[in-house]
Formats: C-alpha cells, sequence, structure tokens
C-alpha cells in the first residue's frame, strides 16, 4: 500500500497493521512554548493596559483553557507526524470515502483530508459512508482523516466531560451504568457473543487462531490463577456485568463467589443463568453499589474487570480505600483497567473524546500505568504483578467487531441506524487504537502492604527463568 520497507507481520492470533503511520503528539509538542504563551499573553495585556498583578493573575487563569485550546488546535493541524518511516499511499479521499453531503463533498476532495470528528459525526448521521469494509478503511485513516482538534471537541471537553470528572455522584454512575448496560441484552449478544463477556479476552498462543470464547475463557481462568483462588473462598467481584466470572470461578474453582453490578439487566440476566448452571448456591449476583455492602463484610479474593475506569479520578482513592477495607488481610485484589499511554498522539486524545462522549460517558479514570500505581500504593497496596494487555484486547475486539458486523443489521430496526455506525466506528476504531498501544489494558495484582503479609506464598513460575525460556 506504499509503505516504506513496511511488511505487516503475520500472527495467527491477530492481524496486522497494513498501515501503522505515526501520527504527531507530544515528541513534537513544547510545553515550555506553551507556558511561555500562557504566561506571556496575560502578562502582556497587563502589562500594556497598566493593570496591577493581581489581575494579571486573573487573566492567566481565565485565559488558561482558550490559550490550550488555541495550542492543541494549531499544533494537532499543522505538527508534522514524529520520525514516521510509514509512507502513505497519498489517495485522494473518494477512494476511501463516499460523501453524500452536498457542502461537506464542496471543502473535502482530493487530497483535503478531513477532521476525524467532522468524519464520524457526519458517518453516524448518513452524510458519509465507507467504501468497503469500515475496519479496512479505517486502517489507511491517515492517508484520508486528519487529527486535528475541532471546535465540537473542545465544546464537549469543557461542557460535559469536566464537569462530569469533577461531580462523579453515585447518582450521576447509577444514572450512566444503567443507559448503557440495561439497553437490551440482545444488543450486547450481537457482538460479545453467547458468554456475554464485555471485557478483553487473552491470546494463549499467538500463532493459533483461537474463538472469542476461547479467548474469553482464558482470560477467566488466567484471573482465577493471578488471585491464587481456592476451593470455599470469598470472591467478589465488583462491577460483574452479566456474571460469566463469577460463575466461572465457582463452577471451575468451587469458590464461593458474589458479583456485584448496577444494571438490574445484567444481575436478572446472571442469576437466571446460574440456576441453569445449577450453581446457584455458589454464585450470585447483587444489584448495588458495592460501597453499600454491610460494614465488616471480607472476602479473601476481589476482582474488578474494567469497572474502575468508571469510579473516576476524583473517588479514585475512595474506591481503592473502600476496596481495601472488604480485603481480607491475606488477600489479594485483582484490578483490570483500560489505559492510555503516556507518550501520546493526537489520535489518542481524539479517540479518547469519541469514547466518552459515545461509548464510556463518566470513564474518565483511564490513565496511563504510573497514575494506576500511585493511586494504589497511596492507599496501601503492594503491586504484585503487571502485564500490559493491550494486544490481547485488539484481537478481543476484532472478533467483536467481525461478529457485530455478521449480526448488525436485525438491530438497526430496533436500536436506530445511528447507534448501529457508532458501534461500528468504536469497534473497528479501537481494535486499531489497542494494537498500536494508544489504549491499552492493564493486569494489576495488589495485596495489602502490610509486614504479615506471606510474600513468599505467592512465588511461581512468573518469576522462573526456565518458565520463560519455554
Amino acid at each position: 500500500m506504499g509503505t516504506d520497507n513496511y511488511k505487516p507481520t503475520t500472527w495467527a492470533a491477530i492481524k496486522n497493521a497494513t498501515l501503522p503511520a505515526q501520527g504527531a503528539g507530544n515528541q513534537t509538542f513544547d510545553n515550555r512554548v506553551f507556558f511561555s504563551v500562557a504566561i506571556g499573553v496575560p502578562a502582556y495585556i497587563s502589562y500594556t493596559l497598566g493593570f496591577p498583578f493581581w489581575f494579571f493573575l486573573i487573566l492567566a487563569v481565565l485565559l488558561f483553557l482558550p490559550i490550550l485550546a488555541c495550542t492543541l488546535y494549531l499544533t494537532s493541524r499543522f505538527a508534522s507526524r514524529y520520525r514516521n518511516r510509514i509512507q502513505l499511499p497519498g489517495k485522494p479521499i473518494e477512494e476511501y470515502i463516499t460523501i453524500h453531503d452536498p457542502e461537506l463533498k464542496a471543502s473535502y476532495y482530493g487530497r483535503n483530508k478531513i477532521p476525524m470528528e467532522l468524519f464520524f459525526e457526519s458517518y453516524f448521521e448518513g452524510k458519509i459512508d465507507f467504501n468497503g469494509d469500515p475496519l479496512e478503511v479505517m486502517e489507511a485513516r491517515h492517508d484520508w482523516a486528519a487529527f486535528q482538534f475541532t471546535l465540537g471537541q473542545f465544546k464537549f471537553f469543557l461542557t460535559q466531560w469536566l464537569p462530569e470528572t469533577f461531580w462523579h455522584s453515585r447518582e450521576q454512575d447509577e444514572n450512566q451504568v444503567r443507559d448503557h448496560y440495561d439497553r437490551g441484552d440482545d444488543f450486547y449478544e450481537a457482538f460479545l457473543g453467547p458468554l456475554m463477556v464485555y471485557t478483553s479476552g487473552i491470546i494463549s498462543d499467538k500463532n493459533k487462531r483461537e474463538t472469542l470464547e476461547e479467548l474469553q475463557e482464558n482470560k477467566m481462568r488466567l484471573i482465577c490463577e493471578k488471585v491464587h483462588l481456592k476451593e470455599g473462598e470469598k470472591h467478589l467481584d465488583i462491577g460483574c456485568g452479566w456474571g460469566t466470572l463469577t460463575g466461572f470461578a465457582a463452577k471451575n474453582y468451587n469458590s464461593e463467589s458474589t458479583g456485584v453490578s448496577l444494571s438490574r439487566n445484567q444481575v436478572e440476566f446472571g442469576n437466571k443463568r446460574f440456576e441453569e448452571q445449577g450453581i446457584k448456591d455458589k454464585a450470585n449476583l447483587v444489584c448495588m453499589d458495592f460501597r453499600n455492602f454491610p460494614a465488616g463484610s471480607k472476602y479473601d479474593k476481589i476482582t474488578c474487570v474494567e469497572m474502575a475506569e468508571h469510579v473516576g479520578i476524583r473517588r479514585f482513592q475512595t474506591f481503592l480505600h473502600d476496596v481495601r477495607e472488604l480485603l481480607d488481610d491475606d488477600g489479594l485484589f485483582y484490578m483490570q483497567v483500560a489505559g492510555l499511554r503516556a507518550t501520546w498522539q493526537y489520535e489518542d486524545f481524539i479517540w479518547g473524546l469519541f469514547m466518552a462522549k459515545y461509548i464510556f460517558p463518566g470513564a474518565d479514570a483511564s490513565t496511563p500505568l504510573n497514575w494506576y500505581i500511585n493511586q494504589l500504593e497511596t492507599a496501601g497496596f503492594e503491586i504484585h504483578n503487571i502485564d500490559t494487555v493491550g494486544v490481547h484486547y485488539s484481537a478481543t475486539l476484532e472478533r467483536w467487531y467481525i461478529n457485530w458486523m455478521k449480526n448488525k443489521e436485525p438491530l438497526r430496526s430496533k436500536y436506530g441506524d445511528k447507534l448501529v455506525r457508532v458501534w461500528e466506528v468504536f469497534l473497528a476504531w479501537s481494535t486499531i487504537v489497542s494494537r498500536q498501544g494508544g489504549a491499552t489494558c492493564f493486569q494489576i495484582v495488589a495485596n495489602k502492604n502490610r509486614n504479615d503479609f506471606d510474600r513468599a506464598a505467592l512465588i511461581n513460575n512468573r518469576t522462573n527463568p526456565v518458565a520463560w525460556a519455554k
């Protein structure tokens, strides 16, 4: 595809990118320039007009966000891609997408790239269509789309993302979770398949094409092994979804597993399945906020799989403190969280704002790894081990995408064309972003950092060089 000495590697487990172009990002964004402007502009205005120092301070605060917005807009529009070794094909935009709207068509044609936010907003409204498979066209997005910030994104950031991040009440969490997850189970089954697991699976062999169900069973078994789950232990799964992990642990490890979710549909679905599987005496789901559990409740093992992002940055310490109070002193806490890379590109931010607006509103606690580590250690936890599994997430998302494209048509009449289009972009773009490292997933196992914790009991093949060589 016009690349410069690039050939995608071939793995049976996952299809690698056909055009993995680097985008502009923090390597070319100079914080010194930004802060010089952020201080220099209000200082110049105050000095020129003869205002006192206190006026400069007020002006600096008032102008900070507008200056940041202008800086990001200009740098995202004009910054060159950093050390890019992939040569773009240079095809006209008409090769990739068909623009039906006359006004858009007059502005974006030939080599005039369309801003990504304008593209997907227009696609959702049916003003644009892909020429071919959405995932394949998105693979070549750097050739036809511009990753520059737009007025719509700044407006969303200021009027919705920031207020929700700072507020993040229990009522807000409950409303957002139920709005998202209490959608019909048929909607989610269309791409999640019969296991109904809405989190990253795990590849066991990169040279094998595993099914979605195999990926998810690999993940659930890995979680149970990582926390050394044993027969009879009390296990709590926070944000349990449809209860698949809760049931898997009870059935395969004979644990007493409880799942907790704010979604009524999920809890009803999961408990009904436990009855059908004959494990309702060992597995149970409850619809409530885990923070309302009775005082003194204790669990040997606590798992939280891609729910902590919804807690929010402001309440994260409180969340971890509540988990610590529920965890037995000798217990283990498993936290799987979606995260971002610190070495960001503008695409990462634009994708993140899209996700916050359309897919997971309120899930603002997706951060680089160092933030999670600091939060856990501050809350009194010791990190036992960490794995980054973004590429596994990409494989999972690709299988979700294939399922969605196969099953989407019956859902159009019930849920509308727009929602179907949103999920097409979400699953296709996220398959790419998680594979290239823009977004990822961290698996973190932690214990209470106590002097009397038996750390030697956790020694296993992770630290055995012979096992790694194999």
